[in-house]
């Protein structure tokens, strides 16, 4: 059966979008079977993956709405052993089109209940924002990986995140619970990000990654080719990194 793993930090920048994309390329390179569901109206995980987002007749925003299956907005093979449900700037009208609509926060849920025994992970790309697109993926999710980057503000809304988590756990998912935490954009020469780390491991009682994704020109040039790094450089830093976390996160989820 399929674990699901949101990925989620309501602060933009951090590397959840890079993180969805390289991590779910790295676990299929261990030979797992994967579906990376883009929950961001931005589409950039969609179009991280090749996929010309503006040209697709079904994505996640018609699912949600009820106008297609799942089955009919998967693509499959975007690459060996990775699947995606796609999204594009559609999908920000969501948050209207479902107002008085009931148990909205189960429509993903719902959907993915049919297919989630057909792959080893599912791996969602949350929206940077607590809207209904995020509480429908932690609804859908077991499990929750925040991506957290190396600078001063990294704990400035994390304890909001924790609580959200917290009352999705309470009140819609009781078996949620927090994967942990893994750092990003990590530069070993600053103290700044020592210190950050530190500061976390100091403050978070949940699971830390020992794999830290440093800053890599490769890896912020990866999306513009449409490829995730382990096919872009797989000799670059960045690929290791990724590598490094997928053997990480398959050891954890044992």
């Amino acid at each position: 059966m399929g674990k699901i793993i949101a990925i989620a930090n309501q602060k933009g920048g951090v590397g959840k979008t890079t993180t969805s994309i390289n991590l779910s390329a790295s676990l299929a390179e261990k030979g797992k079977k994967i579906l990376v569901i883009d929950a961001d109206p931005q589409g950039n995980t969609t179009s991280g993956f090749g996929i010309d987002k503006n040209s697709l007749d079904n994505t996640i925003y018609e699912l949600i709405l009820g106008e297609c299956s799942i089955h009919d907005c998967v693509i499959k093979d975007v690459l060996k052993r990775v699947a995606i449900l796609p999204s594009n700037v559609n999908l920000a009208a969501a948050e209207i089109e479902l107002i008085g609509v009931e148990k909205k926060e189960f429509i993903l849920k719902n959907e993915v209940d049919w297919i989630k025994d057909q792959y080893d992970f599912i791996i969602i790309d949350c929206p940077p924002s607590l809207n209904i697109l995020t509480i429908n993926a932690l609804t859908t999710a077991d499990s929750v990986l925040v991506p957290i980057q190396c600078e001063y503000y990294a704990l400035e809304g994390l304890s909001q995140l924790i609580h959200t988590v917290n009352l999705v756990k309470e009140r819609l998912n009781p078996e949620l619970e927090m994967e942990g935490v893994v750092f990003t954009m990590f530069d070993s020469r600053t103290n700044l990000s020592n210190q950050v780390v530190e500061n976390v491991k100091n403050h978070l009682n949940q699971n830390v990654y020992k794999t830290m994704i440093p800053r890599n020109i490769r890896l912020a040039e990866a999306p513009s080719y449409g490829k995730p790094i382990s096919v872009y450089d797989p000799k670059s830093t960045g690929a290791e990194a990724y590598m490094k976390l997928a053997a990480e996160v398959i050891k954890h989820n044992k």
